[in-house]
């Protein structure tokens, strides 16, 4: 990696003041992912009904966010491509602060297609985004080393670390390649839920904030990744908010902290995931972010992803 193609350190933030949010054409628990994803529920729902409740979530968190100062993006699922996760767009790419987007290699058919690069581009014509190169990473679908975006990859984009639990969506191959083309360090580890299933996406149970990290420790597997985890974090010199499997069940873990303008950083969560923590626990996040609840619960249950998978940070400098 030389140094210039690096992300310019004048321009790199941790916390992103725009992001996108892909409202749903179609919502249902998507069949090709419910092996690995043990958050997602079958409900009897219609599918109209479902597809309805998600609708309306997903505006009012939309509304609240931007209410909080964020500047949200909104774009619409393409109803012909049938992609139920297409509400979940922070996984088939990321943006840089030096132009560049990264496209991800995806575990499934149903959701590759909701790969639109079209649709970047359009919007950053629109918005005056400056996008510069297109890193695919795509081909790596042939030897099923997939890397699925800033769900496998926790990104401390001021220490340039790249979090990442192994997982059958999250390869270790995978992920080396995309931080040898971010300048990143990679701190790769294993995860485990109580019945001792591998957690699919890092994002679940792990963020990185301005100075404080949220984890899950306890479901970190012991030994060399947990000690990997905690000096990463203390030579980038974050404070811990560590919660519990359970709270991570309530998704107390998927949570991002964005700018929030003149206010300054906030911290979206969901309002299951506020209501599971502790006062003390609550201080701590407090005293680093303003805390920003938003009613997603049947995308939670049904969708197995939280308000943090429903948000793609644009990190893309103003157009030149």
């Amino acid at each position: 990696m030389n140094a210039a193609s690096r992300e310019p350190q004048t321009l790199t933030t941790q916390c992103a003041r725009t992001v996108l949010m892909v409202r749903p054409a179609s919502f249902y628990a998507n069949p090709e992912t419910l092996a690995s994803n043990a958050f997602q529920h079958v409900v009897p729902l219609s599918a109209t009904g479902t597809l309805a409740a998600a609708q309306a979530e997903f505006d009012r968190a939309a509304e609240t966010l931007a209410a909080a100062g964020v500047e949200v993006v909104v774009a619409e699922a393409l109803a012909a491509a049938d992609t139920p996760d297409a509400l979940y767009p922070n996984n088939w790419f990321s943006t840089h602060a030096d132009g560049r987007v990264l496209l991800y290699p995806m575990a499934v058919p149903s959701r590759r297609r909701e790969r639109r690069p079209e649709l970047l581009a359009a919007l950053a014509q629109r918005h005056h985004w400056h996008l510069g190169d297109t890193v695919d990473l795509t081909s790596l679908e042939t030897t099923a080393e997939f890397v699925e975006g800033t769900g496998s990859l926790v990104l401390d984009r001021v220490a340039r670390l790249a979090y990442a639990a192994r997982s059958s969506r999250t390869h270790p191959v995978a992920v080396e390649r995309v931080c040898r083309e971010l300048g990143y360090e990679a701190v790769l580890f294993d995860a485990h839920d109580a019945d001792g299933r591998d957690v699919y996406h890092t994002n679940v149970l792990m963020s990185v904030g301005p100075g404080l990290a949220v984890l899950a420790s306890g479901m970190v597997a012991p030994g060399a990744g947990l000690r990997r985890v905690f000096d990463a974090l203390e030579r980038s010199g974050q404070a811990l908010l560590d919660i519990s499997a359970e709270q991570v069940a309530e998704f107390a873990g998927n949570v991002l902290f964005l700018d929030g303008g003149g206010e300054g950083p906030l911290v979206a969560l969901s309002r299951r995931a506020y209501a599971s923590l502790t006062r003390p626990q609550r201080t701590l996040l407090e005293r680093h972010a303003r805390p920003v609840l938003c009613a997603v619960e049947s995308i939670e249950h049904v969708g197995g992803g939280g308000i943090r998978c429903m948000l793609a940070e644009i990190f893309l400098p103003p157009g030149r």
